[in-house]
Parts: C-alpha cells; structure tokens; sequence
C-alpha cells in the first residue's frame, strides 16, 4: 500500500491544505517522502461531526457484528505486510524485531477486546425486578447497562507507533464500547498512522459500519488538538504523551460548556525499591539486569526505571558498580525524533549541573544522529527529599540512584513519590515485614506494583493496570491497557419501568445475548443455566 500523506474522514481519503508534516528518518536525519499537509478547520469539523451522526447506529450494533469489525481491524493491519514495518523502522529507528512485536501487540490487543465485546460482561446488567406486593411500597422492574459515551479523541503517541497510536489500545476499546474514534496521528510516524489508518477504513467497509466511525486528521502543532479536544461532538479523549501536553487538554476540556473526561496518560518514574536482603544476596545481577530495563528503546518506554532506592552498605556499593559496568558498555541508540533526542539531552544537562546529582557513568553516544547516550546518576535521600526537581521524568535512558541512610529514610522517600504507572520491590524473604510497611505506601502511589521484576513491558490481558495517581495519569481510577480500558468510555443507565419491547437487545427478559447478569441481587451464570 501506498503512503499518501491524506487525511483519512470517513471513508474518503485527500491531502490537507494547512502546514505540512515533513517525515523524518531519525537513524540517517533524511526526509522521507511525502509530507502530510494538515487538516483544516472545516476537515475537523467534518470529522467529528461524521462521528457524531455514527454514534447512535454504531452504539447499537451488535456484539457480534462490533467484534467482528475489530477482528476484521487486526486481519487487514496483519495484511499490509512488510510495508509497515519498514514505514514503521524508517520513521522512529526503532529496530524490525521491536516493530514486528509492536504490530503482533496492537492485532492482539484488538482480538483481545472483540472477546470482551462478545462475552458482554462489560455491559454490567443489572435487574431489579418489579415487586408489585411488597410491602409498604411496591417496586417497579428495574433495569441498568452500561453505554457508550460518545464520540473519542484519541491522541496517537510517540514511542509506541502502533500499540498506542492510531489503532492501539485507546481506539481498540473505544471502537469496542461503542464510541466512534477520531484519532490525531502523532507528527513522528505519519506514515506508518496512515497506513494502519487505512487498515481500520478498510475494515469498517468491509464489516459496513457507518461512515463516520473511524477518522485520522493530521496537523504540524497544536491546533489540530485543541480544535479536536474543544469541539461539542466529542464526548472524551485518550492521550499519551507529555505532562504539558495532557494538562493542556484537560484544560481544555473542562472549559467548554459541557466538560468531558480526558484519560491521559502523562508522566512516570516508576521507582524501584531495593530490599536489603535481595541486595546482599544477588547485587551484581540485580545491577545487570536494571541497566537492561533501563536501556530498553533507548529509555522510551513510560514504565522506564528512571528510580532506584537502596540503603548505603558495601552490598549497594557492589549493585552500582554493577549498573556502572552495564552503563559503560552500552551502546546509544536512535531516538524516536530530534526533538524528543534535544529534550533528553537538555535533560542530561540539568542533572549533570545539579550540585546534588553526581554523573556515576554514560555509556557510548552512538553513531547516529539521534544517538541517546546512556546515563547513571545517584544522589543521596535527603538531596532528593529536599527537591522536588528530582521527581522530574527524563525520557530517554537515565535513571537516578538514591543511597539511603536506613530503612527509615527509605520509608521517607516512598511517602514523598508522585503519582507512579508502577512501583518495584526487589526482595527476599527476610525483606518481607519491611515490603509489607512499604506496600501499604506503594498502593497509593501506583497502578502496578512488581516484586523481583523491571517495570518495562507490559501485558495486554484482564488483569493489567497501566495507570496511577496524579501525575501518572489524570484519572488514577482507570487503565490504558487491559480489557478494564473499556470502562473509560461507559456511563451506567437505568430503565426504569419499561415494556419488554421498548428494552435494549441486552436488557430483555429472554436474554437474547445470553449475558451474565445480576438478577435481583443474585449473580446468574447463563452457562450455569439448566
């Protein structure tokens, strides 16, 4: 398939007439070809319009017909072959192996979430039934659902062109609660959203959805995001991204005349606690395998290591010398964009002026332009309990090692922490009853927390959590990963009352969909039915 730098509303396909995006290789510094004019005002509206007229038809689809249309998004995204992932490569300079594994993520994650839509467990029925004798008041039949809340726009990221961009875990479980989806394709891999764009657009015609269902605008800036975010059509936006950026939106949002949610997805450090006695029993390992973590994508992963907090001995000192050796042999990578390569140096920049940050190591600066040298730093707790600078994310591969006096001032730096995607502890056995007095602490600061892993990498299944407190993310009640990344897009109705005719095809007396529900306070399996 042919890139073709067009805007995509509907099912029509043209170029844009405002300031174009010009594709860049990061790897080589080289323009790719073609650019992608952004869309205008009028294309904007257009789009988020065409999604507003799809709603209603699309919220009332049925499962079957609705999971059929995401499976039929992964089919046709598994059918462009290698076009994307060579689009994919040249675009971010990310490596074949991590692009193919990205795309077989993203086909996964759509199949995952037309399994959620045909068990139906999602709509969360409920019935009451009527009491008409009960005594001193009757009870009217009662019924309740979840539907979707409108109109999506989603925000494709940076660091992951595929599994959170244009057809990624956002749009994935909007399209499956029901929401028509207008993405903004992320200026870094405009391409690579084009053709996946496609995909979708093929998929609707195919499955005949409405027109309107599915839209990708393009834009250089910002204006294409605010004119997305204030529009009335839309009822709620998924972002992954920046700190700034998410907090723009959601400023946005809550100043129209109607408020929407806005999911975001903004900023972590997602610290890693090490215990005393996982420490004295395998430092040098534990110091390998960090480095690793850290290392992975060039650091461009939001559940990166970028903290690490152990107690001053000679079994820390051995764990650093560990992680110093890793560091020094590593090689710089390709960042996923100049900018994002001048943000990470600027970065490095700050830290290594920091009169309480001390450099421990940097690894090879590597041989492309957008190499991301590696850096290891440390400082001590109560440098860092004293500023609050030091909370501050570095995107790229940089972590900060704080050497606590005891267990006590470990305790102290756990209380201080931000809202994380993820929280570590590295422990053994003996470390247990300090691991219970910190996870009571963990639980409030992260989404997910992990015992004798590394944050980076993250399974796309029921159970997952990608999300935490403030600023993690702006809604610490929700995940962007995970079948419960459908409920963002859900509000809960009752029908009160109603005849069985009038009822939604969930909600009737016969089951048609053969849901389980709660029937009169009790839970009732269909499969358990005789």
């Amino acid at each position: 398939m042919t890139v073709s730098g067009h805007q995509l509303i509907g099912q029509t396909s043209y170029r844009g007439d405002q300031a174009a995006i010009e594709p860049v290789n990061p790897a080589t510094g080289k323009r790719l070809e073609p650019d992608f004019p952004g869309a205008s005002e009028r294309d904007i509206e257009q789009a988020c319009s065409l999604a507003l007229e799809a709603f209603d038809e699309y919220r009332e689809t049925s499962l079957e017909a609705r999971a059929s249309f995401l499976d039929t998004i992964a089919t046709e995204i598994e059918a462009l072959g290698s076009s994307l992932i060579e689009r994919a490569v040249a675009e971010t300079g990310l490596p074949k192996s991590r692009i193919e594994g990205e795309r077989g993520r993203t086909c996964g994650q759509l199949r995952l979430f037309a399994s959620v839509v045909r068990a139906g467990e999602w709509l969360d029925i409920r019935v009451d039934s009527a009491l008409p004798d009960r005594k001193p008041m009757a009870r009217v039949d009662l019924r309740q659902r979840q539907i979707p809340v409108g109109p999506v726009a989603v925000f494709g990221a940076s660091n992951f062109p595929l599994a959170f961009s244009v057809a990624g875990g956002d749009t994935a479980s909007a399209l499956a609660a029901g929401c028509p989806v207008v993405v903004k394709g992320h200026s870094a891999h405009p391409g690579t959203s084009e053709l996946v764009g496609r995909a979708i657009q093929q998929a609707a015609k195919t499955c005949q959805m409405p027109n309107g269902v599915f839209s990708l605008l393009f834009g250089a800036g910002n204006v294409i995001g605010k004119a997305l975010v204030a529009n009335s059509c839309i009822q709620a936006v998924g972002f992954t991204g920046s700190q700034r950026g998410g907090m723009a939106l959601t400023s946005i949002a809550q100043q129209r005349r109607v408020p929407i949610p806005v999911f975001a997805e903004m900023s972590s450090i997602n610290p890693v606690f090490l215990m005393p006695g996982a420490v004295a029993a395998r430092a040098s390992s534990i110091g390998k395998d960090y480095v690793a973590s850290l290392n992975m994508g060039a650091g461009q992963f939001c559940t990166n290591p970028g903290l690490v907090i152990g107690c001053r001995g000679e079994d820390f000192d051995v764990f650093k010398q560990a992680a110093m050796d890793a560091v020094t042999r590593t090689d710089g990578q390709t960042m996923l964009t100049p900018d994002i390569h001048a943000a990470y140096t600027q970065g490095i920049e700050r830290w290594s002026d920091h009169a309480a940050i001390k450099c421990l190591a940097s690894g090879s600066q590597g041989t492309t332009p957008n190499s991301c040298q590696p850096h290891l730093f440390a400082a001590s707790a109560a440098d860092f309990l004293a500023d609050e600078a030091l909370q501050r994310e570095i995107f790229g591969a940089a972590s900060l090692i704080i050497e606590c006096e005891g267990v006590e001032e470990m305790q102290h730096v756990a209380s201080s922490l931000e809202g994380q995607l993820t929280a570590t502890l590295h422990m053994d056995d003996d470390d247990l009853e300090l691991a219970q007095s910190l996870l009571a602490t963990l639980e409030t600061k992260a989404g997910r927390i992990l015992v004798n892993g590394w944050p980076t990498g993250v399974e796309v299944c029921h159970a997952m959590v990608h999300g935490g407190p403030f600023p993690a993310t702006s809604d610490s009640r929700t995940t962007s990963v995970g079948s419960a990344a459908i409920r963002r897009f859900l509000r809960p109705v009752c029908y009160q009352n109603f005849p069985d005719a009038l009822l939604p095809h969930a909600l009737k007396e016969a089951n048609p969909y053969k849901l389980n529900r709660l029937l009169d306070g009790e839970r009732e399996i269909w499969g358990d039915k005789p």
